[in-house]
């Protein structure tokens, strides 16, 4: 199996991910000069990362019913790898998924943050019919899943990895049937974002955002700039 090549974690980056996230959040709360692009009101579900609930994406959530769109959060919880096993777990999300899609005779815009990205990316490939696009905010869906000795602090993190087997890591890397975005950030503290690229296609690209912590991505303004431009694109569009 071939693997993407994982650099060494800086290990500052992760030490200052906490003051960072916190600018980020000031940041996004600061009077933006270009107004966002309003939506068509199709219905947008949010994913959030790893160890956190859908709490951690209000802020988020709330912008993009500003922009016209029908949000809904994922209503599961805190969010965990699935000791039940993927396919289970997807199960259960799809339902929910399925309840939206059929509420509004329209395919869902699903937004996911870290772990949350996976969740998206995988229902995508499973329900293509109640997908309208993905798009994923920090989400490590290239190469191996190794994680870095400065991260095992993060709850979560280290149980992870014992799952991620190579039949389960080469599925993850498979693009979705969908028009799919990855935005990810050079300077984020928690995930390797050469992790977060994928092979550009006409359905797939990598946008970057620069100076993101992980935990800004759900509030940096240039980040809800590119999710604001993606909703945005009609149903058919695809990526240039």
């Amino acid at each position: 199996m071939t693997t993407m090549e994982i650099t060494t974690y800086p290990p500052l980056m992760l030490a200052l991910e906490p003051y960072h996230a916190m600018l980020d959040f000031f940041a996004g709360h600061a009077w933006r000069p270009t107004p966002l692009k309003r939506g068509d009101g199709h219905p947008v579900l949010v994913y959030p990362g790893l160890g956190v609930s859908g709490a951690a994406t209000t802020d988020l959530r709330a912008r993009l019913l500003q922009l016209g769109y029908q949000v809904y959060d994922w209503e599961m919880g805190v969010s965990v790898w699935p000791l039940m096993g993927l396919d289970a777990w997807l199960a259960m999300l799809a339902g929910h998924l399925r309840k939206i899609h059929d509420a509004h005779d329209s395919p869902v815009s699903v937004v996911g943050w870290s772990l949350g990205g996976i969740y998206a990316r995988e229902l995508a490939k499973l329900h293509p019919e109640c997908i309208r696009q993905v798009i994923t905010l920090g989400t490590p869906f290239g190469g191996d899943f190794k994680i870095p000795k400065e991260q095992h602090a993060f709850p979560g993190l280290s149980a992870v990895a014992p799952l991620m087997d190579a039949a389960l890591l080469t599925r993850l890397r498979e693009l979705p049937p969908v028009p799919s975005t990855s935005i990810y950030s050079q300077t984020d503290g928690v995930v390797d974002w050469t992790r977060c690229i994928g092979p550009q296609s006409t359905l797939h690209q990598s946008v970057e955002v620069s100076g993101v912590s992980h935990f800004g991505m759900v509030h940096h303004p240039e980040v809800l700039r590119v999710i604001s431009d993606l909703l945005a694109v009609p149903q058919h569009g695809r990526h240039s």
